[in-house]
Parts: C-alpha cells; structure tokens; sequence
C-alpha cells in the first residue's frame, strides 16, 4: 500500500464524519452528500499520489465534498432531490482549502442529531449512525446487526425516506429540545456498543468492532457536549465494561462468569478513565439512568475480587434506577443484585413476578437467571427444566454451551 493509499484509509477513518456532516448541510441531502464525499475521496487517491499528502486531510477533503456539493446543488431546479433535509440556514460560500478543522463538530452534531432522531425506530436509528456516522459500508453494517445486505439495504432506505416524509430537520435541537434529544442519541450509541458487547447470535461472544465503534461514538458525543453529564457517564459505562472483555472467555472461547474473571486481565487504563467521569459526572447532579449505570459499574471494576464486591450498595443503586427508569431488564438486574446482597431465595421470588411480564417472556436471560436462582438454592431438578428453557431461547453458541455445560452439571 502507497503512502497515499494508507493517508486515504486513515482519513476515512479519522475524518468521514466530519467530512460527511459538512457536505450534507451544503447538499441539504444525505444521498447526494455521501457521493460528493465517496468522489471527494477517490480523487484524493489520485491527487496525493501526485502532490503529496496535504499537511491538513481532513480540511482537504471537506474543501473538495463541499464544493462538489454545492455545484450540485446549483444545478438543480430545486432544493430537495431523493433525500430532503430541512436546512435552517442558508448555504454558505465555501472556504478555501485552508479550512479549520475546529470548525465542523456542530456539523457533526447536525449528522448525530439526524440519524438518531426519535420518530425513526430504534433499529432504523442504528443502521443510519453505523452507516453515515461511523462510514461503515451497508454490508458491513448488515454483517454487525446480523442481517442479510439487502435486508439493512431495504432498512436503510426506509429510514431516509422517512426523514424526507416527516421533515425531520438537519440542525441541532434547540435547547428546549435538546434533553429528550440527546437521550434518544445517547440511548442510540449505548445499543450499538450492546450489540457488540454480547453478539444475539453466532459462535463468538462478542462483536469488539461494533463495540468499539459504541466507544468511539461516546467520545465523539462526550467531546461535542462536555457540560452534558449522561455523555461523560454514558463513555463511563462503556469503558468501565470494556475493561473486562478479555477475561470473559478462557483460552478456548468459553464463557467466564464475572466470579470466576481473572481480573489481573481487566484494563485498568480504561477502568481509571471510566472512573474518573463517573467521579465527575456523580458531582454534578442531577444524576440520570447512565450515571447510575456507571456508578455500578464502576462498584465491580473496584472490587479486588468477587468476595469484596458491595452488593448492599449496588443493590441500592438498583433501587435509585428503577424508581428513575422501571425497565423490566433493570429489574431483573436489580434481582441478581438482590440475590447477592439478600440470599437467592428472596431474588427468586422477584424473578417470578418478572416471568409474567410479557416484555420478558422470550427473555433468555430472564430464564438463565431463574436457572441459576435455583440451582444455588439446591433445587436440582426447577434448575434443570429452567436451563433446558433458556437454551431453547438463547441463539449465542457461546452462552449456549455455557447453559449446556450447567445443564449437565445438574444431569
């Protein structure tokens, strides 16, 4: 590879959001944007070959797809062609090819805002931020959500033809807008790093690309809105997680409880960063659903071993998250809290009242944990029919042979 061919593969990586956000404020259409960016790119393959790589790629590339956009954009008889976006404001002459790269993170946040708007559903919102924010092709984003390409095709295009229907607008919220906005993309990246985090399904227990482009997306988020607490709590959570994804298999990919983790393998670079936003996010109340997501978290990452855990406090944690946000699946976390800090009897009657949820009745985690309830209570044969039951629910071969090798431990 030349060295103009890695400067390009470096920029798209470093600089596409930036690039892409830009052009689609000019080309007031996502569509249009994205081929003025696809071309601004294959021409700096050829020109940096001749001339060099410019000292500033990113402000080269943006020069190059604004321009371009705004030639189309000349042309056309209207404002809107396959894609409408409202524009607030009226394009601008474009600078020369010394633009200040500075300039573009509320661009960016104009992308952001976009993509996770909350009239597209939560899939949609996902694809969108995967396939334009992050630059990741439609096959690759088909491949990370687990879905046939012309499936996140046909997913992708819906969404776009959505935003032109509704008019959702290319701008950041106003302030009055902007906290349930900035939850639902909040909400948005935590899916994406989730969906890396433990894969719904395939031989491998995780899927670390999409989770770290769910960290890489927190920081971004956390950079462009430092005075906004969820963000540095939500890039907390992610980063006091990730910490631990290399012990939670053993050398043979099997999967290892949080009890049984060596945590000589846990990343204590990424569990000092975690903890210090938690520290400054917890002092600047008040403190929502990923501050306190963070907080427990960052209550495992201290404990020194599975004994010295502070079951009574993230217990109390729990009780603060589902007065704030009675998600089933927090209450069920806060029954596995319970157990520990209370004994497995008086968690099992928590998940049982839980089993009647209908939001959690194909919950295979639900099914696991009333598994192990009781088995810890000695109830053999309940665990055994419990076990069978997550296994008929559980599509992740890893946590499968997790399940199969308790099953037969019971057996």
């Amino acid at each position: 590879m030349t060295d103009a061919a890695r400067a390009v593969a470096a920029a798209h990586e470093a600089e596409w959001t930036f690039v892409l956000a830009a052009a689609a404020r000019v080309a007031g259409d996502l569509d249009v944007a994205e081929d003025c960016v696809q071309d601004a790119y294959a021409q700096a393959l050829v020109h940096w070959e001749r001339s060099g790589v410019p000292a500033k790629p990113g402000a080269w590339l943006t020069t190059v797809a604004t321009r371009r956009a705004l030639e189309l954009r000349r042309r056309a008889q209207t404002v809107t062609r396959k894609l409408p976006l409202l524009v607030p404001d009226p394009v601008e002459e474009l600078p020369g090819a010394d633009v200040d790269e500075a300039g573009f993170p509320d661009e960016r946040l104009r992308l952001v805002f976009t993509c996770c708007h909350p009239a597209l559903a939560a899939e949609s919102r996902i694809a969108l931020t995967l396939r334009f924010v992050c630059g990741l092709r439609t096959r690759e984003v088909a491949r990370a959500l687990l879905v046939s390409e012309t499936t996140m095709q046909a997913r992708i295009t819906r969404a776009k033809k959505k935003i032109a229907a509704t008019g959702i607008p290319y701008r950041v919220p106003s302030p009055g807008e902007l906290p349930e906005r900035v939850a639902s993309v909040l909400d948005v990246v935590h899916l994406v790093y989730t969906s890396g985090h433990t894969a719904a399904s395939g031989a491998e227990l995780t899927h670390p690309e999409l989770a770290e482009r769910g960290i890489g997306l927190a920081r971004m988020l956390h950079a462009l809105l430092p005075a906004e607490g969820e963000a540095a709590s939500l890039l907390a959570l992610l980063l006091l997680s990730e910490a631990r994804r290399t012990a939670r298999t053993d050398a043979a990919g099997a999967l290892v409880l949080l009890e049984d983790q060596d945590r000589a393998l846990w990343d204590r670079a990424q569990i000092a960063e975690g903890q210090t936003l938690v520290e400054g996010a917890l002092r600047r109340p008040p403190v929502g659903r990923y501050g306190l997501l963070a907080a427990i978290a960052a209550l495992h990452d201290e404990a020194e071993n599975w004994e010295a855990t502070d079951w009574p406090q993230i217990l109390a944690l729990y009780d603060l998250l589902f007065a704030r946000w009675p998600s089933p699946v927090v209450a069920l976390n806060r029954a596995v809290a319970l157990s520990f800090a209370k004994g497995p009897a008086a968690a099992l009657a928590a998940v049982d009242e839980l089993a009647e949820v209908p939001a959690l009745a194909a919950y295979p985690y639900l099914t696991a944990t009333r598994a192990d309830l009781l088995r810890r209570l000695g109830q053999a044969d309940a665990a055994a029919d419990a076990y069978r039951e997550a296994l008929l629910l559980t599509a992740n071969e890893v946590e499968a042979a997790f399940l199969q090798r308790r099953l037969s431990e019971l057996t």
